[in-house]
């Protein structure tokens, strides 16, 4: 589903080149669920987004889902994102304008699908906010809107989904329920996750962990 290759991402800072990322090269098969874990400016938030693109490495290649995001221009990769992977904020980025349920529908009206709001209510209803779904997210609790963000990530059944600490601004009860819900959907779509993550119960229910340290690689394993 996911390879990277010789990973590299710079930036230029006060006339000095500084490394985010050293020569990141792993893959992930399809399916898989992998968290992402390592202390803060260690890398984690670049690399997650160099692998669903949202940006261009300064070296190295991605292999999403079969397609080299290298190849592919700004228009091309919008695409593709829309097509095939969902992408969880840890800040939400829900529309301020439309209710839960219109945030949940925009993905699928772009995809062209006919039942775009009995989906978008199948899904309210799986994060139990069935009776919140004509509510703005100024109407809705943090916890809420993560859940109404998680469900709109899922709504096209994407390939990969990735998540910037999707638990990172909840409480314990919230983060219980985003948590089941993205382990359930992997289960039961075979949708592959990436995730990073701080929160060690998250990241012990991953079947992979990669480490990183200063931008590098520093440590890989499995169950």
């Amino acid at each position: 589903m996911l390879a990277c290759e010789n990973l590299r991402h710079e930036y230029l800072s006060g006339g000095r080149r500084l490394s985010v990322l050293k020569d990141i090269t792993f893959q992930l098969e399809r399916s898989g669920f992998l968290a992402i874990v390592g202390p803060s400016g260690s890398g984690k938030t670049t690399l997650l987004g160099l692998l669903a693109g949202l940006d261009r490495p300064t070296g190295g290649r991605v292999v999403l889902d079969g397609v080299d995001l290298g190849v592919l221009d700004e228009d091309a990769r919008a695409r593709f994102r829309r097509q095939r992977v969902g992408f969880v904020f840890q800040a939400f980025q829900l529309i301020p304008t439309l209710t839960a349920r219109e945030n949940v529908q925009v993905p699928l009206e772009l995809a062209g699908a006919d039942d775009a709001g009995a989906r978008a209510d199948a899904l309210l209803q799986r994060v139990g906010l069935a009776d919140r779904s004509h509510h703005y997210p100024s109407q809705l609790s943090g916890g809420e809107q993560q859940r109404v963000a998680v469900a709109r990530a899922f709504s096209t059944r994407p390939s990969v989904l990735f998540a910037d600490e999707p638990t990172g601004n909840l409480d314990v009860a919230n983060g219980a329920i985003v948590i089941d819900t993205m382990t359930a959907l992997n289960t039961e779509y075979g949708t592959t996750l990436v995730l990073v993550t701080h929160d060690p119960e998250l990241a012990a229910l991953a079947r992979r962990t990669i480490r990183l340290a200063d931008g590098a690689i520093v440590s890989d394993t499995s169950k």
